[in-house]
């Protein structure tokens, strides 16, 4: 028995290494529950829909979205581990995507297909510009750690459909919403037919620019195409410049011209049944900082003085609005009503996309502004708030919103065709390789 701590004396902790342990484990907590459980041996592809116990329940619809999620995701994983198991996961996803959801008629990656019977049916109406971009980013993620020109060069179809379908000559910038053979839908009537996302057939939007530049960004690496460079830098401008506001946040749709769409005149039933076409979605601004900062360090940008002050305004303004100063978190969104600032919190849910997110551009602000203090507590602080009200430490996995403001998420669905693992899988793998130093986007910091 020790009667005196100067014989053992207690070795002292330290904090960053202890949060650096708890974040590898995580991700490999993370990584062990989607995989190998979500692979589909049968359709192919990956299963999209389990309970909050990961039990295998649902339709198991094939959205591309979540498909090429999960390209990119393994692909990452591949490299991050250098592990070949999540090369040959994605190159599993790959196939599906080449196989199945190409549409050989056409051209362009259809958005969604359903099971029926033995076979796999075409459920979805019209194509997408941004399901097509996370085509173009698992694709091009693939290539890199496989060195598979053949996924190389369906990454370059696909920009080149998208090229010839979706870009606007006059105003720049891309149509989200197409028609199956890619034409766009400005001069069709409700009458023609049922079409996907018809309120939107005429707008451009943040979320899709922000996935094109996303996907771009990645494109360029691996294929430094002047045609690339071209329109990554074109939406590099148009995000930072046109969509993102003066206050620092986006604007989530407008029009072809870049006319903003607004509903703040209409009455409040109509603002309220329209709320998710525009509003202050605090998650997106803060994953756009971060795309932003990627984009500009890919293209070589040095000094890159305007993308790094519209980028701190962009996560300083959501800081200042959308965090949750009592338990931590970031709030889903919130409303400006008139030019003297007046704005409220309208959606106070805590989604698990944007917790990840931002912990991913906090810590990067912190390597980013060294001499700025309070991004590394906001960094700390949220991933507090992660592991105490987003992770499912019981069943693993993470819940859609924070217990704290949305407590039912616990029996909620750990997966669904919306919700995969690339935003929580990137935010941890970037967290890990900045706290290591393997990982910075500094050639930007003027």
């Amino acid at each position: 028995m020790c009667f005196s701590c100067k014989e053992h004396p207690k070795e002292d902790k330290d904090p960053k290494k202890e949060l650096l342990t708890a974040l590898e484990a995580s991700l490999d907590t993370l990584s062990n529950v989607w995989y190998p459980k979500s692979i589909d041996s049968i359709y192919g592809g990956f299963w999209s829909d389990f309970d909050y116990k990961w039990d295998k329940v649902g339709k198991q619809n094939k959205m591309l979205v979540s498909q090429a999620r999960h390209v990119w995701t393994a692909s990452t994983l591949a490299r991050f581990y250098n592990d070949a198991k999540y090369q040959q996961i994605a190159k599993h996803g790959y196939h599906f995507l080449r196989d199945h959801m190409w549409d050989s008629e056409y051209g362009g990656f259809h958005t969604l297909l359903g099971l029926e019977g033995d076979s796999l049916k075409l459920l979805s109406t019209g194509k997408s510009a941004y399901g097509n971009s996370f085509a173009i980013y698992g694709l091009a993620t693939y290539y890199k750690v496989s060195k598979d020109t053949t996924a190389l060069n369906l990454a370059k179809k696909t920009f080149h459909w998208l090229e010839e379908h979706a870009h606007d000559l006059e105003y720049g910038g891309y149509f989200d919403v197409l028609q199956m053979d890619g034409s766009w839908m400005l001069d069709v009537t409700k009458n023609d037919r049922d079409y996907d996302n018809y309120i939107r057939k005429d707008w451009k939007d943040q979320n899709s620019s922000i996935h094109l530049l996303e996907s771009f960004t990645a494109l360029y690496e691996v294929w430094p195409d002047a045609l690339v460079k071209e329109r990554l830098e074109e939406l590099l401008v148009l995000i930072r410049d046109t969509i993102t506001t003066e206050k620092g946040y986006l604007t989530l749709h407008l029009q072809r011209d870049w006319t903003p769409v607004s509903y703040k005149d209409s009455t409040e039933n109509i603002r309220n049944e329209n709320f998710f076409l525009d509003h202050v979605s605090f998650g997106h601004d803060v994953e756009t900082a971060f795309l932003l900062l990627e984009a500009s360090h890919v293209l070589g940008k040095k000094n890159d003085t305007l993308t790094m002050r519209k980028t701190k305004t962009m996560v300083d303004h959501a800081l200042d609005w959308g965090w949750d100063t009592s338990k931590g978190g970031f709030y889903e969104g919130g409303y400006y009503w008139d030019e003297t600032n007046t704005r409220t919190i309208e959606d106070n849910r805590k989604v698990w996309w944007t917790q990840a997110e931002c912990l991913n551009t906090l810590l990067l602000m912190t390597k980013l502004y060294p001499e700025e203090p309070q991004y590394s507590e906001f960094f700390e602080n949220q991933w507090h708030y992660i592991n105490t009200y987003l992770i499912d430490h019981t069943h693993n996995g993470w819940f859609d919103a924070g217990l704290d403001t949305s407590p039912e998420a616990e029996k909620r669905a750990k997966a669904q065709i919306w919700k995969v693992n690339y935003h929580n899988v990137r935010s941890l793998m970037n967290v890990i390789k900045m706290m290591k130093g393997e990982f910075e986007l500094t050639n930007s910091h003027p």
